[in-house]
């Protein structure tokens, strides 16, 4: 009698194990290999570009050449004593109620956007040194959405998930 429960013991213990070797072996035995491959660009990168002359600070965006076409929006900080003053000669940067400063084209991948100038006024005139300004600019960018008709507009609203950042709390 012993020896026969051993057997269904056995017996048992083998059909419990042997149930799952078909998928096991099936993740063993697929193997894949490839050569060569194709460099993919996900997103966008942009790169700020900025001159200072005559109390104005010259700002362009560039859009890297791999980049997906971006809407893109700027607006200027500096000390609250001056005040700032926007201009560009082609009438591409518009202003609006939130502060930022809306280029009207999409950036293709390449691409540049014109000028935006933004000027430091109320200048004492007793100050000779513009080394001493700080004018932060600070710009964002949004991908190129397309309604039905094929018409481009920006999703400002649109939040992109980077991840959770997990700290210590410090």
């Amino acid at each position: 009698m012993k020896k026969r429960e051993l057997y269904l013991a056995a017996l048992a213990f083998a059909l419990v194990f042997t149930t799952g070797v078909g998928s096991v072996w099936a993740y063993f035995t697929t193997y894949a290999e490839a050569r060569g491959g194709y460099t993919i660009s996900l997103g966008d990168e942009t790169t700020v570009r900025e001159e200072f002359s005559a109390w104005t600070k010259h700002v362009t965006i560039e859009n890297s050449a791999d980049s997906e076409p971006v809407f893109v929006r700027a607006k200027a900080f500096c000390g609250s004593q001056y005040e700032l003053k926007y201009s560009d000669e082609n009438g591409k940067w518009t202003p609006n109620a939130d502060g930022y400063y809306y280029y009207s084209d999409p950036v293709p991948g390449g691409g540049v956007t014109e000028p935006l100038d933004i000027k430091i006024d109320n200048v004492p005139p007793e100050v000779k040194d513009s080394a001493s300004f700080n004018v932060v600019v600070i710009y964002e960018t949004t991908p190129v959405l397309y309604h039905e008709d094929g018409t481009a507009y920006g999703d400002w609203t649109r939040k992109v998930d980077t991840g959770e950042v997990k700290g210590d709390g410090a």
